[in-house]
């Protein structure tokens, strides 16, 4: 069966996922009965997560004819002749009204009808909601004809049930340990203690000499049993403070991109003058002056502002003073800072900028990752539409999917947990973790 992609602006897309068959219809009967059949409406119509009785009515609605759709035996038909051309240009329409996103203009949507008798999409990739056009004559009859619900399959229950049963077991096992700890702690033995115990008792029993006595513990041992013990109360954790961050990123740099955006060794240092208490400025959260950012910002703008080129770009940005976040962050401030809405079509107007400092390692995007994540903290506008922003850069190849989630989950249990940024941004992350799944499974 040929197939085709979903949606006419991806039609040359070869990599596109979203597909469905080509449409193939037969002309029926003669005179006043002709009809035309559309033979494979049921696949059609399953490729769109939609009833095939919509499609077929909206061509009715459209022509202005007569449609049935027989559930029973799966046949559309329309009443007249009409060539199979016309009818895929209708399909089209249908596709963009009913069936794609009207933010990223992702097919993977579900119809939604509110109380107040509207109906919505709702994107599964980056959860805009879209409000579909009431004067449609389709409308009405989804509305008569609600879509069933989307029931979960027995692999999904599955999945869920073993989750909560991880999670419970996880939970037991913790207030398991924690009463060992109080009990150990009551009777004044540690458990490094109580391991050292028994292990000198099965030294003892594997000698030959039973009547043996260890020699007194030395002043050192004694002081070696107390550090364990104080360990034994210490909490290991990852610092996941900005500074800390930033220092994890750079080292994981490849060699390419730190010799791209790092000074050339040839440049002398220059020594900056350390300002009296009276003259210092204002520091920002990286641990730089406010002044210092402004200024890096107004370079880049400045460059910018001469219409220079994505390579261009790309060859200059090194002679920036400042570190690698630093001017991460003041090019995506430098793009986008004046801009109020319409994010996800800018960032893709100009991806080509983004794409040229930004390589396929994990520091260099993650770097740009955390610089769209300020330019959300000062644009509220960023960031009501940052799902479709990543959503532009994840199809321009400009970031991967891997380095997104491992972004998200990572500032999900980081000091800003509590941000809004990733409640805009889990729909998109969901809907990658789902797509990553479905891949694996095919």
């Amino acid at each position: 069966m040929a197939l085709q992609n979903i949606g006419a602006d991806n039609r040359d897309d070869a990599f596109y996922r979203y597909k469905m068959p080509k449409m193939i219809t037969k002309i029926e009967g003669r005179g006043n009965g002709i009809k035309t059949n559309v033979v494979n409406m049921v696949d059609i119509a399953k490729a769109l997560a939609r009833p095939a009785s919509y499609t077929t009515k909206y061509f009715g609605c459209e022509l202005g004819a007569q449609s049935k759709f027989d559930e029973k035996t799966g046949t559309s038909l329309v009443n007249g002749s009409h060539d199979t051309a016309k009818l895929a240009s209708l399909l089209e329409n249908f596709i963009k009204k009913y069936v794609q996103c009207y933010g990223c203009g992702n097919p993977e949507t579900e119809i939604l009808i509110t109380k107040t008798q509207m109906i919505q999409l709702k994107c599964a990739a980056c959860g805009f909601v879209s409000d579909v056009d009431m004067r449609d004559k389709l409308t009405t009859f989804i509305l008569k004809n609600p879509p069933e619900p989307k029931k979960a399959s027995k692999k999904e229950k599955g999945m869920r049930k073993a989750e909560k049963e991880r999670l419970k077991e996880g939970e037991v096992a913790d207030e398991e340990q924690k009463k060992i700890k109080k009990e150990l702690k009551k009777k004044g033995v540690s458990a490094k203690d109580a391991n050292g115990k028994s292990s000198s008792s099965k030294r003892k029993g594997s000698g030959s000499d039973e009547d043996r006595v260890s020699p007194p513990p030395s002043q050192a041992d004694e002081k070696e049993v107390v550090d364990d013990d104080e360990e034994d109360d210490v909490q290991w954790q990852t610092d996941t403070s900005i500074e800390a961050a930033r220092q994890r990123i750079q080292e994981q740099l490849s060699a390419v991109t730190a010799d791209m955006v790092m000074l050339s060794t040839s440049e002398p240092e220059k020594k900056e003058k350390v300002p009296e208490p009276s003259e210092k400025k204002p520091v920002s959260a990286n641990g730089k002056t406010s002044a210092d950012d402004e200024t890096l910002v107004e370079k880049v703008k400045a460059e910018l502002g001469k219409g220079i080129s994505a390579a261009q770009l790309k060859s200059l940005l090194p002679s920036f003073t400042g570190s690698t976040q630093d001017k991460v962050s003041a090019l995506v401030e430098a793009l986008f800072g004046g801009v109020e809405k319409g994010f996800g079509k800018e960032f893709t107007k100009k991806k080509n900028y983004l794409a040229a400092v930004v390589g396929q390692d994990e520091g260099s995007q993650l770097l740009l990752l955390v610089g769209i994540e300020g330019l959300c903290g000062k644009k509220s506008g960023a960031l009501k539409e940052v799902a479709l922003i990543l959503k532009a850069l994840y199809d321009g190849d400009v970031l991967e999917e891997e380095y997104i989630l491992q972004w998200y989950n990572d500032g999900l249990k980081g000091k800003n947990k509590s941000s809004p940024i990733w409640k805009s941004v889990k729909p998109f992350a969901e809907w990658l973790q789902s797509a990553e799944s479905e891949s694996e499974e095919e």
